[in-house]
């Protein structure tokens, strides 16, 4: 197999475990989303603190602990990744499941926005006609909702914020997601240990299997991280931006097909204008991409994809 193969192997290894993250949180009820964070939190800091002994890639954190500026924003990304997949975990435990789909079909285009507010860049035209099908999608389901998609937003700008940030670390997958989960495992552990005291936590207490399932959060964490890394240094961007969709798909078929959320019309017709949007994102992508023969990205640049 060469390795453009197997970049689209790795890469659909990703997206499609990810795709099916719906399913694993809800097999963890009926522990609360806080609860579940926690345990997911704590158990990748560990996961990845065995595959860094086992590597023998220590040295890199002396280095980190000299730069105050790199570890601000790496408590920056930290925060921002809880929010992320706090919020994701609670709207899938509460029945939201196609509403955080269309938190992550958004996500392109909020990055662009902040491409555009933060780091000065200038939008091509393909890419303003996305932003507008993308606000008019918003809208549309505004209106069909009587309120904000709070979740879907919070999951776009969270993510999109944490891209951000890290993008200025340029840390490989497993570094980033250790000293991220490092920097909140003192007070999972905490909120973990106060449910344990009062009796009011789920770990041990459920089932060997619920310990199990809870536990394994790390490690259902850090192996699609680490065949996006193997991917993303196989592939140029334009396919990671084409199979990026793969997960949102999934997790919207999760909502409709297994759990039976509803899609009334309005929803729809929103969720038609964000592909048209996301269709004539990719369109720009590729025609970009063909221009310039963009080669594969390298992990530290793609690595901001955590679900």
């Amino acid at each position: 197999m060469d390795e453009t193969r197997r970049g689209y192997l790795y890469g659909l290894v990703a997206y499609g475990l990810w795709g099916l993250f719906p399913i694993y949180w809800k097999l963890l009820r009926p522990a609360g989303a806080i609860e579940i964070l926690a345990n997911r939190i704590l158990w990748s800091a560990v996961c990845c603190a065995l595959l860094l002994v086992i590597l023998r890639q220590w040295r890199w954190i002396a280095g980190v602990l000299r730069r105050p500026r790199t570890v601000a924003k790496l408590v920056a990304a930290a925060a921002l990744i809880a929010v992320n997949w706090g919020t994701y975990i609670y709207g899938v435990n509460s029945g939201h499941v196609v509403e955080t789909a269309l938190g992550y079909f958004i996500n392109p285009l909020v990055s662009i926005l902040l491409g555009v507010a933060i780091l000065r860049e200038r939008l091509r035209r393909l890419q303003w006609v996305a932003i507008v099908f993308g606000l008019a999608a918003v809208v549309v389901i505004t209106v069909d909702y009587g309120r904000p998609p709070w979740i879907a937003l919070t999951l776009a700008a969270s993510f999109g914020l944490y891209g951000l940030t890290k993008k200025t670390l340029r840390l490989p997958a497993a570094h980033g997601l250790f000293a991220e989960s490092a920097v909140l495992a003192l007070p999972a552990a905490g909120y973990l240990g106060y449910l344990s005291a009062t009796g009011t936590g789920t770990l041990g207490t459920i089932s060997v299997g619920h310990t199990l399932l809870l536990v394994g959060g790390g490690l259902v964490t850090m192996v699609p991280l680490l065949s996006f890394a193997s991917a993303a240094n196989r592939l140029p961007l334009t396919a990671i931006g084409v199979l990026q969709y793969l997960t949102p798909t999934m997790q919207l078929c999760c909502g409709l097909i297994l759990y039976g959320e509803p899609m009334p019309t309005p929803e729809l017709v929103g969720f038609v204008l964000v592909w048209i949007a996301l269709a004539v994102f990719t369109a720009d992508l590729v025609h970009q991409a063909r221009r310039s023969r963009l080669t594969p990205v390298t992990v530290q640049a793609a690595e901001a994809t955590e679900f």
